[in-house]
């Protein structure tokens, strides 16, 4: 039982430095162009977090029983897969790189299972159909290829959006637009803090869901007071209460600022007015929803930053500071191997400690 209680308590801490660590993806560019104070933004992004993490459970569902084979899952490997997230996320957050929280999760989950199997590739779940509703499944069609993808998507949508918003705002002079677009704006972050909560707040739900079935199934619960049969899953679905704790602790996250990473995303990478934030914020929201409806673990930090890219090389080529954008790739690139091997290595030490078999 203690175990279970460990691995919930880093679970919530997981959650708690998501949303701390992932707030610059929904308000850096409001806060950039002076459309909000920081506290006002950071106010108004967990509000949002919350209501949007309480929307749905089908990105809970793909992590927690749709990457890896639960029958070579135990709770040290859920523990492993958390901390080497945490980890991970801790140390980009310090540098200011707005890396995926996502696919840190996803890579230590992934490395801690294959840990647990002995090195058995076959225990990750690379690629099925799902037989509910005949889509593609697995962590290829639903994590790999969007992670690639998605950016791409984000650069053009962004450039192609704020090209149009260029073309039918010609004839308006600069104040009337920063005028229109500063109201604006707050539609999009809030639309952005939303579909962040949706689809981030979700991965912990469904690591959560997924400890209460494994420690029901191994007969952790067996002898639980009757107070806390809750606590017990028979299958793999996704409790109210999970929701609302991980909504909570995402919003209380929120709550906390990630200034280091804001930074970057919000000043580093390209000036913004606000239109420009009204474009990037939009495109991202709405690509983010759309991951979300579809049940992919989308990162929101490669969106959102591809997405202003996009926008930014409106103003022209160098307007974007690709020297930034160079570090957060190599961020982006290096999440899922070295997270896999953080918990595929914590998932060793504990046995080599002997606290597993």
């Amino acid at each position: 039982m203690s175990l279970v209680v460990c691995v919930l308590l880093a679970a919530v801490l997981f959650e708690y430095i998501n949303g701390f660590h992932d707030t610059a993806n929904a308000i850096a560019t409001t806060i950039s162009t002076k459309v909000l104070t920081p506290r006002q933004a950071v106010g108004m992004a967990a509000v949002f977090n919350l209501v949007g993490a309480l929307a749905g459970t089908q990105v809970a569902t793909t992590v927690g029983n749709g990457l890896v084979d639960n029958d070579f899952v135990s709770l040290a490997t859920i523990l492993c897969a958390l901390l080497g997230g945490i980890t991970w996320n801790l140390v980009t957050w310090w540098f200011g790189l707005p890396s995926s929280s996502s696919h840190a999760l996803i890579g230590s989950l992934c490395g801690a299972t294959l840990a647990t199997s002995q090195g058995n590739l076959q225990v990750i779940k690379w690629i099925s159909v799902d037989p509910a509703n005949h889509a593609w499944a697995g962590l290829l069609p639903k994590v790999i290829l969007p992670m690639v993808v998605s950016p791409m998507v984000g650069i053009v949508v962004g450039f192609f959006s704020m090209g149009l918003l260029l073309v039918l705002l010609r004839r308006w002079s600069p104040h009337r637009v920063n005028t229109v677009f500063g109201k604006a704006q707050l539609f999009s972050a809030s639309w952005m803090s939303f579909s962040h909560g949706t689809n981030d707040a979700q991965k912990t739900m469904g690591i959560i869901a997924l400890t209460l079935f494994i420690a029901t199934k191994t007969g952790v619960f067996t002898d639980l007071p009757a107070g806390l049969d809750f606590l017990k899953a028979q299958e793999f679905h996704v409790p109210v209460w999970v929701k609302v704790i991980c909504a909570l602790t995402m919003a209380a996250g929120t709550a906390a600022g990630g200034w280091r990473i804001i930074k970057t995303v919000g000043q580093k990478m390209v000036r913004l007015q606000p239109v420009h934030g009204f474009a990037a914020q939009t495109t991202a929201a709405a690509v983010i929803q759309l991951a979300t409806l579809l049940g992919i673990p989308l990162s929101t930090t490669h969106v959102i930053s591809s997405s202003i890219m996009g926008v930014g090389a409106t103003k022209r080529f160098g307007a974007v500071r690709w020297g930034v954008v160079g570090n957060m790739v190599w961020a982006w690139v290096l999440t899922l191997p070295i997270t896999a091997l953080l918990g595929y290595c914590l998932r060793c030490g504990l046995q080599w400690i002997g606290w597993v078999k």
